[in-house]
């Protein structure tokens, strides 16, 4: 079984996947970001990103998040060079991983998920929302990122169809969010 977990920054999509993950040792959580991340450390990829977005990238020789994250979360154009350049390296690494953890319950985590095919492969689909102070709030303490940063990255996040996700959890409080999980996992989960 592969369940989508997907959510604006700040939202808790980890949060509930740890509470899921509480639930079953059989669960077990991919957050995509971190793949997102680690392909940074690909010589390949590092060099396609100097070449495409200059040295203003680099910081102590890493790829530096912030400096690409104020050229990508502000245009669309230069997202979608980022995208070209890192997603087939991330497709590989989702690819191995559910290959691996075919005998599992996949929690798949990831804001950009609807963008893919795993999101159509999910049998279970669950979108998590917060109003945007709360998310703010979260991303600043969690990411050590300024309120300004933070709307930037907001403002290029895709719109997401709540017609498109068997269930909605509005994460604002943990408790209520916790009834809303245990829910989930009764009904949809815990006979897989």
């Amino acid at each position: 079984m592969i369940i989508s977990i997907v959510g604006l920054s700040g939202s808790g999509k980890s949060f509930i996947a740890r509470i899921l993950e509480s639930y079953n040792p059989r669960i077990i959580h991919l957050d995509i970001d971190k793949i997102g991340h680690s392909v940074y450390e690909n010589q390949l990829v590092r060099q396609n990103l100097l070449n495409t977005f200059g040295e203003s990238v680099l910081k102590d020789n890493q790829v530096d998040r912030k400096a690409l994250g104020k050229i990508v979360f502000s245009n669309p154009n230069e997202m979608k060079k980022l995208e070209d350049i890192t997603w087939s390296y991330m497709e590989a690494q989702i690819d191995a991983f559910i290959a691996s953890n075919k005998d599992k319950i996949i929690l798949l985590d990831w804001l950009l998920l609807p963008k893919t095919k795993y999101f159509k492969e999910c049998d279970l689909r669950i979108m998590i929302t917060a109003d945007q102070q709360t998310r703010m709030k979260r991303a600043l303490e969690r990411d050590h990122i300024t309120e300004e940063e933070f709307l930037r990255r907001d403002n290029a996040a895709p719109e997401l169809n709540p017609n498109d996700f068997e269930y909605i959890i509005n994460n604002q409080s943990i408790e209520k969010t916790q009834e809303e999980v245990r829910l989930i996992y009764d009904k949809s989960i815990i006979h897989r």
